[in-house]
């Protein structure tokens, strides 16, 4: 690279109102010599790094340089949003002049995140009478969906660039679907509204620019499927990358249900007879009410194989009835039927095949009724394959070390082993003084936690710790049970304080966060999603409690498999799964505490294993390097300093987290205003109420909103609502 790194590293931090960091220059100097070499590089980047900038400068750098573009993946659309709507613009802007053109970048996305012109216009004409987008369907007074399907029809003709990202407020998932085609529905070539499509657009722009932002999912179906939707490139950057192997798997995982199989029949019944198909999903539904939840560690049962076989024999023979009697035009309503039987075709082939990689199990889907997943054991030697050949690959996060090596995470990503792609190892630290900052205190003197939960003796140290601190608590629980029973009794316990207490459930995630970001006295106890992405600096949080080791439930399909495998070969399958999966739990949950160089506080660990167990060495060097203790009234000694020097919390500015430079909270991207919460409207609460009234269970609410289920819940209690258990 000819312009001076350092120098434009320097312009690029002054763009954004940083300060240069020692581990940001030690990283982007990194990435440049991984380009030059050609080597792959795992960095590990701590909190306050400035790690985008490190990676995004060298990139750009090199896009100008070489003519050959970057692409960058990461896993949550916040920070993609970060990249692409703050960081980049500015830092392009910025190098203009050292790189002698002004860099460009585009955002790449799959094809069902942007409207489908010709469906809009009746291209995809569902014959059913009630089908919303068929003409004169759209009835306000009838349907709830009606006025977001005509405010999409209105967007559709001022939109220049359809993505829906772009439209505020935001619509339901049923209503989108109304406008928009998957990958398989699409026509292609044959649409004759090819020229105008948003997503051939986006494309085109995103094969003429310099960057090329998109998401792990894409990446890995563009590397696995040889779709070449993403521009050629030779430097491929993977921010985010400890959620890599997980949202791979999430990619390639498949599920089949007869409610699947039943919804693909009356799709291709508008256009052929379908009535073996829809005799073939009452058998699997019969089927599968039969088999109990779980593994098929077995292989597929005699009944299950035998109904599998007739939906994909049905599916085969509808297919071809689809194709022969289509005149090879763009018919839009054929192609969507084709796509819906093709994919149960495939499922089931996919399912008989019972390859040996795949990990097959029943489950049950939001309705609760029962669903088969298969879903590979490992995605290593994929990866390996496809995604670490031809190119250069940067890998990021601030937690990919864990036991005190990169081995664990290179394991899971297909770079460990004879023949595999060497990789440099790079931790360059965090800006902030761990050991001065946080204390890492394990409840030593505390019993073995049980299956059945925490104790009063867990209950009465939760309380010390948290009248100590004076409220600042962020509590990470193993379960949403445990959390609520946490909850409940903090709330009896310190009912003489003003020490308030809110659950995970009580309203929106992003609602939630903001109250516990606002008032120092306010606590905020939750499970999974809480452990990563809550950024909450200031006094507003200074103890994050973590109830118990996060290792995978022992019945988890996927963990257990892997496990198993692991050892028949002779390897240590808990340390490789369950241990190396709990380190990085606890490395992210850990993290939430320091945020900022003068952030100070506990992270109060209530299991004693992570001092009395063989792998507890492990957990400990997976953790950032705070101060150990098990030293429980020095502990509270220090909470109790803390809470009375704590300067006033940090004024509430949003987002994925941050109470400093992000997005207001209830928008998970600076261009949409619904996506971090949901604006709920007069017909939808309408909908709860009649569905309460009708027995539905929150998950088969969430199921009809096309929403989470956490966010439901919330909704249903802040109208006073209560839906059936499950």
């Amino acid at each position: 690279m000819t312009a001076d790194l350092e120098a434009l590293l320097a312009k690029a931090v002054e763009a954004v109102g940083g300060a240069t960091r020692e581990g940001q220059v030690r990283m982007a100097h990194a990435v440049r010599d991984a380009v030059e070499d050609e080597q792959h590089l795992l960095v590990q980047a701590g909190t306050g790094t400035g790690k985008s900038l490190a990676y995004l400068v060298p990139a750009l750098a090199h896009a100008v340089l070489t003519g050959k573009p970057v692409v960058v993946a990461t896993a949550t659309l916040a920070l993609q949003s970060q990249i692409i709507d703050r960081d980049l613009p500015r830092i392009a802007r910025a190098l203009r002049g050292e790189l002698g053109r002004e860099p460009t970048f585009a955002l790449v996305k799959g094809r069902s995140n942007y409207l489908c012109r010709h469906k809009v216009v009746g291209g995809f004409v569902d014959k059913d009478a009630d089908a919303l987008m068929a003409v004169g369907a759209v009835d306000t007074e009838r349907s709830a969906l009606g006025a977001e399907v005509s405010r999409l029809r209105e967007w559709a003709e001022v939109t220049e660039s359809g993505d829906r990202d772009e439209l505020a407020p935001g619509v339901s998932n049923r209503a989108w679907r109304q406008v928009s085609v998957s990958a398989r529905e699409c026509l292609g070539q044959k649409c004759p509204l090819f020229g105008e499509c948003h997503v051939e657009a986006a494309r085109a722009v995103a094969r003429e620019s310099d960057v090329v932002v998109t998401n792990h999912a894409f990446m890995a179906i563009d590397a696995f499927e040889g779709r070449h939707l993403l521009p050629e490139h030779d430097l491929l950057v993977i921010d985010e990358a400890h959620e890599l192997t997980d949202r791979v798997t999430s990619t390639v995982t498949d599920e089949m249900s007869a409610a699947s199989v039943t919804a693909a029949a009356r799709k291709a019944g508008r256009q052929e007879s379908a009535d073996d198909l829809t005799e073939a999903a009452e058998e699997l539904r019969e089927v599968l009410a039969s088999l109990p939840e779980g593994r098929l560690s077995l292989g597929l049962p005699e009944g299950l194989g035998r109904a599998l076989t007739v939906v994909r024999d049905a599916a085969r023979a509808l297919t071809s009835e689809i194709s022969s009697s289509s005149d090879g035009g763009a018919d839009g309503a054929r192609q969507a039927a084709r796509a819906a039987v093709g994919e149960v075709f495939d499922g089931c082939e996919r399912l008989l095949a019972e390859r040996e990689l795949d990990v097959t199990w029943v489950a049950r889907d939001p309705r609760g009724q029962p669903a088969l997943r298969v879903a590979p054991m490992s995605v290593a030697a994929a990866v390996r394959e496809n995604v670490f050949t031809d190119r250069t690959v940067v890998l990021t996060s601030a937690t990919l070390e864990l036991g005190g090596s990169f081995d664990a995470v290179a394991g899971t990503i297909g770079l460990r082993g004879s023949e595999t792609p060497g990789y440099v190892g790079l931790d360059v630290g965090s800006p902030f003084d761990y050991p001065r900052q946080a204390i890492a205190y394990v409840a030593q003197h505390l019993p073995p936690l049980g299956r059945d939960g925490a104790g009063p003796v867990v209950f009465d140290e939760i309380e010390a710790l948290m009248r100590a601190a004076g409220g600042r608590t962020l509590g990470l629980f193993s379960s949403r049970r445990a959390a609520e029973t946490a909850a409940e009794q903090m709330r009896d316990r310190l009912a003489d304080t003003d020490i308030e207490v809110l659950c995970q459930g009580d309203d929106q995630t992003p609602a939630l966060v903001r109250e516990f970001a606002s008032r120092a006295s306010t606590c905020l106890f939750g499970t999974m999603s809480l452990w990563q992405g809550v950024d909450v600096p200031g006094s507003a949080c200074q103890l994050v409690l973590i109830d118990r080791i996060p290792f995978p439930r022992p019945d988890d399909p996927l963990s257990s498999a892997r496990t198993e495998a692991i050892g028949r070969i002779g390897g240590n399958g808990f340390m490789a799964v369950s241990a190396t999966h709990a380190a990085l739990k606890l490395a992210q949950g850990a993290g939430r505490l320091i945020r900022r160089h003068d952030d100070r506080g506990v992270v109060a660990l209530l299991d004693s294993r992570m001092t009395t167990k063989s792998y507890a060495a492990f957990l400990q060097r997976s953790l950032p390097p705070f101060w150990p203790t098990t030293d429980r009234d020095l502990v509270l000694g220090a909470l109790a300093r803390l809470d009375r020097d704590a300067p006033e919390v940090l004024p509430w500015a949003g987002g994925g987290g941050s109470a400093v430079t992000s997005a207001p909270p209830v928008a998970r991207s600076p261009r949409t205003a619904v996506t971090g919460g949901h604006a709920w409207t007069e017909q939808e609460d309408g909908q709860l109420r009649d569905a309460v009234e009708a027995g539905l269970t929150t998950e088969a609410l969430a199921e009809h909103l096309s929403l989470p289920p956490d966010l439901v819940t919330s909704r249903l209690n802040q109208l006073e609502l209560k839906a059936v258990a499950p």
